[in-house]
């Protein structure tokens, strides 16, 4: 089963098209440019960021420990999460790639509605997410005992609900079934995008991070292998929360290779996703899931460098929840792999997508909690080609 959208701009107030193909109607208005009105059929721009929404302060929320409530003092929390919403609406994206953990700490539905929808809710209709952990798993850390959602909250928020909250089984977060957790591809001129659920260690995924047999993540892998042999475009994104491969000491495992691995269970198991975006001359992996940001660069799945066929990982996963610490320095981060990284600040990265080229262009917009002016003098930008 192969789910793929096509996103372009629309002539004359056409629609968006979510990753069910659900058209949404908007108004024409030769005053208004973005995002429905035609512009450029050569350039795309894509914004990506990850880990991003406070959990409300509110009388639901009244047992979990005010530190890791939005205005606590250690979180960026609500400015965080405006500035890094107004920074994307800035760049007039045509699409949103939201890396997951889109919603602390479990990502109730009404945590969605009275933190993330604030800041975020004017992008929703570009928006294009893929899940973290904080959508799937219970939180019981730092005086915390929140029960997990194994993404109800997420599919509500996104693909919409009825009167009780139940969440619709289709929208642009991709299907909500017993056989298909979200996940989705759509397009952008030449680039063929898709959007992963690596949240394998969920009571949605009975527990089974397996790759090859029949569990829900068989099945994933399975897909995203069919998804990939059809697709007939030249370049190609993937998208997941956990990385593979890691650039900060939130790091919890090692990968398949030498190379310091992000995400634990999940970020092993996204082994196989690399094996097929390797094999199939992707150009790109986005992550979140580390709260800082840092470029890796072109790697085989075994996590050597490789400039030929490698494939670079970016991990922007500082959309305004908090900090973490990067592991090493520059010049001399844990994974020698890390070109370039910052754990000071929040921020968003803008992709510009070519017909068979893109550039990148990451400057973070609100220094973190403890940290001043200075750290938004970090800039990276570059361009590269598709394989």
């Amino acid at each position: 089963m192969r789910r793929a959208t096509k996103i372009s701009a629309a002539a004359a107030g056409l629609a968006v098209l979510a990753a069910t193909g659900t058209a949404v109607a908007a108004a024409n208005h030769s005053d208004n440019h973005w995002p429905y009105a035609q512009h450029s059929a050569t350039s795309y721009t894509l914004a990506a960021v990850g880990d991003i929404a406070c959990e409300p302060d509110d009388d639901e929320n009244a047992t979990t420990p005010t530190s890791l409530k939005c205005g606590s003092p250690t979180l960026g929390g609500m400015s965080a999460e405006f500035a890094t919403a107004k920074q994307a609406t800035d760049m007039h994206p045509d699409a949103v790639a939201l890396l997951g953990d889109e919603q602390y700490q479990v990502g109730k539905l009404t945590d969605f509605e009275k933190s993330f929808e604030q800041a975020w809710g004017g992008l929703k209709m570009l928006e294009r997410p893929a899940p973290g952990n904080h959508e799937y798993y219970p939180y019981a850390k730092k005086g915390d005992n929140e029960a997990g959602q194994n993404g109800v909250g997420y599919f509500g928020y996104f693909n919409g609900h009825d009167q009780a909250g139940t969440p619709v089984t289709q929208g642009q977060a991709g299907d909500d079934t017993d056989d298909n957790q979200g996940w989705y591809s759509y397009n952008l001129g030449n680039w063929h995008i898709i959007s992963l659920n690596a949240e394998c260690d969920s009571d949605a995924f009975k527990h089974d991070c397996s790759t090859t047999d029949n569990g829900l993540l068989g099945r994933e892998t399975q897909w995203l292998s069919q998804d990939l042999a059809a697709n007939k475009r030249p370049c190609t994104i993937a998208y997941w929360h956990q990385a593979t491969f890691s650039a900060t000491t939130a790091s919890t495992t090692t990968g398949a290779a030498s190379a310091p691995g992000a995400g634990g269970t999940e970020g092993a198991a996204t082994d196989a996703w690399w094996k097929l975006l390797y094999q199939r001359h992707a150009t790109l992996i986005l992550n979140g899931h580390e709260h800082a940001y840092a470029r890796l660069r072109s790697m085989n799945p075994a996590g050597q460098y490789d400039p030929s066929r490698g494939i670079p990982e970016f991990i922007v996963g500082s959309g305004g929840e908090a900090i973490d610490t990067l592991a090493g320095t520059p010049g001399n981060y844990d994974n020698p792999n890390v070109v370039t990284a910052q754990a000071s600040a929040f921020g968003v990265m803008k992709l510009t997508l070519k017909s068979h080229s893109y550039s990148w262009d990451y400057k973070p917009v609100l220094p973190g909690p403890g940290f001043d002016s200075t750290a938004l003098q970090y800039r990276d930008s570059g361009s590269g080609t598709c394989h």
